[in-house]
């Protein structure tokens, strides 16, 4: 199938169920992409996409972001999200597909200083760009829902455009790969005493009035060898989610595992699904059915998804038409591996003259993960958390040719560089909080991570 006015086209695959088997023979190459909707078997979510070989990329470190395209590189000051949308020049649609070739790539959460003055008191330990994307003129789409694959995107090389029909049309040989371990000890940056001790300073600024909500994470590392892609199939195994992905930009390798929707466009329609308000799972189905039931009727967790369906609201309200922003679905409960969530949905109909990145740059970071209002709880997390969350809560996602986008919130993430593997967990903390509990449901959300990385460590 094409459009004969371009030389962009869509070509049929074989349907291949794994899809993370299909992106093995390619998760090595620089800027190797993945999103992963979950398991196909549990009908998680519905699309997957694979891509490689950017025509063009985009680091940002601090003011400034490295472009390189065709062989050349440049450095700019201008808005990150500006620099990616003036790559995104509409090409002609293929609306059987979600992505038709554009941007992919990750958004990190200190994205935000380029977007508000904020404080400097967390120490920078990951030492990683604070955006990586690249362009992509052709991807892999499988949708596991009608059970097909696609190729799609520019066509201009046709001996290129047949080699990857080709490539992708026959299921992989399972490769090589070298074993993940976990070398060392794997150390949160908060005891329980100083976790304690930040949590009665938020609830000091929730009494003055400062907020009415901070969301509070402490980050887990450890020494680590070996390939993280081979982390991330076991990640997929033990935690399959619906907006989970795989990049390998240079430098890092991030491996999420997300159940959160961040930000969707899709012809024009927006859609955020924020969480808050989490049990841990249970392994008898009666007691596990208790912890719905608890989450359901509990006052805190309903009042904690209320705050930030209504921050959501006003964020995606500065990008979409007037009067055209709804809830359509509010306190519904979603169940993973190891715990339930709360889960709302936001809708809106994007502005005419807004695009997706508009839409994200207005939103980022994620609410849901600081707190409302958003700026002074970002900032009573810069004093409290003692190290920057760089990709943790933040984004991974694409922003296509054609205007659509989907995003997670990169919260069940592992971020790999320099032989070193972190994740966060946290909660939000408000008024009705209590230290024990909120301290205990971080370990609950990083139960999963914790006991792969476990299962990892060398003897």
């Amino acid at each position: 199938m094409s459009n004969p006015c371009s030389s962009s086209q869509l070509h049929a695959l074989p349907y291949l169920a794994d899809s993370a088997r299909l992106f093995s023979s390619i998760a090595d190459q620089p800027w190797a992409v993945f999103l992963d909707s979950g398991s196909a078997a549990k009908r998680q979510g519905r699309y997957d996409i694979l891509a490689t070989q950017p025509v063009c990329t985009l680091l940002t470190e601090g003011k400034q972001t490295r472009i390189t395209q065709a062989g050349k590189t440049s450095i700019s000051q201008l808005d990150p999200f500006t620099l990616v949308k003036q790559q995104l020049a509409q090409k002609p649609d293929f609306p059987e597909v979600p992505f038709n070739g554009g941007a992919i790539g990750y958004f990190a959460y200190d994205l935000g200083r380029q977007l508000e003055i904020l404080p400097e008191i967390a120490q920078d330990a990951e030492y990683i760009p604070d955006m990586a994307a690249g362009i992509y003129q052709w991807a892999v789409v499988i949708d596991h829902l009608l059970e097909r694959s696609y190729l799609v995107g520019k066509a201009d090389n046709p001996a290129h455009w047949h080699a990857l029909i080709a490539q992708f049309s026959e299921y992989p040989e399972q490769r090589q790969v070298n074993d993940f371990k976990v070398t060392g000890d794997i150390q949160s940056n908060m005891s329980k005493v100083l976790y304690n001790q930040a949590f009665a300073k938020i609830k000091n600024y929730l009494k003055e009035g400062d907020c009415y909500q901070v969301n509070l994470a402490q980050r887990f590392v450890a020494e680590c060898q070996g390939d993280p892609w081979a982390a991330y199939c076991q990640l997929r195994q033990v935690n399959s989610a619906p907006f989970s992905g795989y990049l390998n930009v240079p430098g890092v390798q991030v491996l999420s595992s997300s159940p959160e929707r961040f930000l969707k466009v899709s012809a024009g329609r927006v859609e955020t699904k924020p969480i808050k308000g989490t049990r841990p799972r249970k392994a008898s189905a009666l007691a596990d059915q208790q912890q719905i039931d608890d989450l359901k009727s509990s006052h805190k967790d309903r009042a904690e998804n209320v705050m930030i369906v209504d921050l959501l609201r006003n964020d995606i309200s500065k990008n979409c038409l007037p009067g055209s922003v709804k809830v359509p679905k509010i306190f519904a409960i979603e169940s993973y591996a190891t715990v339930h969530h709360l889960v709302s949905t936001v809708s809106g109909q994007l502005a005419e003259g807004s695009h997706a990145l508009d839409l994200l740059r207005s939103c980022f970071p994620g609410g849901s993960i600081t707190g409302a209002p958003k700026i002074r709880a970002m900032e009573i997390i810069e004093e409290l958390e003692p190290h920057r969350r760089g990709i943790y809560c933040g984004s991974i996602a694409y922003i296509g040719f054609n205007g659509n986008m989907d995003s997670n919130i990169t919260i069940r993430t592992l971020v790999h560089s320099e032989h070193s593997i972190r994740f966060w967990a946290g909660g939000g903390i408000v008024n009705d909080s209590e230290a024990a509990a909120e301290y205990q449901e971080s370990f609950d959300k990083a139960a999963v991570i914790l006991h792969l990385l476990q299962q990892m460590q060398v003897a």
